[in-house]
């Protein structure tokens, strides 16, 4: 794990079943997140994806590149556009720095109208991980 080194991206579906899915696991019962009407009264063309849900597969893409010993130190993302049915969201990251066995990610989420989620992710991965992730 070096200094600028790239991981792969991930792609992810945004399906509806992954947006309500995502919304019912962390307990966000808020209408726009699986009432289509409801959000469209509100001024959103469909439902979409809840920051609990983006911040979960943030750490998945970090723990799948990582392998299963990696341990998620600090999550800090900010949302930007948002995630609708039928989109696809492209992870990337870039190691920014590391101290030891932790490093610091740079990770973008972006869909076909922009940068869905920024932000950087501290991980830990005892031992170290090789050049390349774990993938």
């Amino acid at each position: 794990m070096r200094v600028g080194d790239e991981l792969p991206e991930l792609t992810i579906p945004v399906t509806r079943t992954l947006i309500v899915s995502g919304a019912i696991a962390s307990r966000d019962y808020q209408d726009v997140h699986h009432d289509a009407t409801a959000a469209q009264e509100k001024g959103s063309p469909d439902i979409f994806m809840n920051i609990l849900t983006t911040n979960g597969l943030v750490g998945r893409y970090i723990t799948d590149h990582f392998g299963p010993e990696a341990i998620l130190r600090k999550v800090a993302i900010r949302l930007g556009a948002p995630n609708y049915p039928g989109d696809t969201m492209v992870l990337t990251g870039s190691v920014e720095g590391v101290d030891g066995d932790t490093a610091t990610v740079k990770v973008v989420g972006a869909n076909g109208i922009g940068k869905h989620v920024t932000g950087t992710v501290t991980v830990t991965v005892p031992g170290g991980v090789p050049a390349g992730g774990a993938a």
